[in-house]
């Protein structure tokens, strides 16, 4: 049961038609694991725990750095050196006391992936590397969950929603990337403009939200593609690879 306060807090998504309180409960008993607390991660963690998602999950090794603050906006001057789960966890508590947190200091293998998404109902990958990325499709197949995925580089961004549990046609990461791309450059190598990860970060939170709640168009199977440049979107559909190495037979 909501109490007087949450209901004033969250009172703009039960105004909204289909969330109602029943909804915002739902949010509030469900679990999401965030993978990376940098420039997607920032803006996902914030959206998700000021919607009211009960559980969040913050998974980062890293420390902050001086470069981070361009884009990476849960952390500050005084977090230089720091964990950056240890920031992103005050953010958090500071937004909102309702949330419950678990931090994960560790880099996510095929070796312990599993076991660190099995209490969550959504994962969301704003992670930096493929290696990480392929280990998270393979369990988040294996365990049945929902993968929200997105990405940056330059001016171009990308979102996807895997669901391959559910069997075909709904493909799984590896579907999309079957191998480690030979150009592997990151931000640091072509760098990105900071308000090009707060718009895909926000998407990212916007369709776990969605997730959470059901009855919603979803994004499953599909993959939108902005280029930051010209605003430019398009939504291209994603099919599943019957030689995957994950989902295939």
């Amino acid at each position: 049961m909501l109490t007087d306060e949450q209901r004033r807090r969250y009172a703009r998504n039960i105004s909204l038609a289909g969330v109602g309180v029943a909804g915002q409960e739902r949010l509030l008993a469900s679990g999401v694991l965030v993978i990376g607390a940098g420039g997607l991660g920032s803006p996902a963690i914030s959206y998700l725990a000021a919607t009211g998602v009960g559980h969040l999950g913050i998974a980062d090794f890293d420390r902050v750095e001086l470069s981070n603050l361009q884009r990476q906006t849960l952390h500050e001057n005084a977090d230089i050196g720091r964990p950056k789960t240890h920031s992103a966890r005050d953010r958090v508590q500071e937004l909102n006391p309702d949330v419950k947190i678990s931090l994960y200091e560790e880099k996510i293998t095929v070796g312990n992936a599993a076991a660190i998404i099995r209490p969550y109902d959504l994962v969301l990958d704003g992670s930096d590397n493929f290696a990480t990325r392929f280990a998270l499709n393979d369990a988040c197949h294996k365990e049945k969950k929902t993968l929200v995925s997105g990405a940056v580089r330059a001016f171009a961004g990308q979102l996807a929603v895997f669901k391959s549990y559910l069997g075909a046609p709904q493909p799984c990461y590896r579907c999309f990337v079957s191998a480690h791309p030979e150009d592997e450059r990151g931000c640091a190598d072509v760098g990105v403009l900071g308000a090009l990860t707060g718009v895909v970060g926000s998407l990212m939170a916007l369709e776990a939200t969605k997730e959470l709640l059901g009855g919603y168009a979803s994004l499953g199977g599909k993959l939108l593609l902005l280029e930051g440049e010209t605003l430019r979107q398009r939504i291209v559909t994603l099919t599943r690879d019957p030689h995957c190495e994950c989902c295939g037979r």
